[in-house]
């Protein structure tokens, strides 16, 4: 997901809060090694919300979206 310049971000889904923070996949890789899985099933059981503290946290994942980013995808 890095190489691929993939975004990842989590959302906390509590009813006052509604926070979302972009993941740092350098910090992950790091942290878990480049091997590890990166689903949101692997994810969200680690993820708590940095403002409220909840645990029930949601991912969306999102493609390059810089200018020619699928041209150059599909060469």
């Amino acid at each position: 997901m890095i190489d691929a310049k993939m975004a990842v971000t989590a959302h906390c889904h509590h009813a006052s809060c509604h926070h979302s923070q972009k993941l740092d996949l350098v910090k992950l890789c790091d942290r878990f090694g480049p091997d590890a899985p990166a689903t949101a099933d692997d994810l969200i059981p680690t993820l708590k919300c940095a403002m409220c503290g909840g645990k029930s946290v949601g991912l969306i994942y999102s493609p390059d979206s810089t200018p020619n980013a699928y041209r150059k995808a599909t060469e």
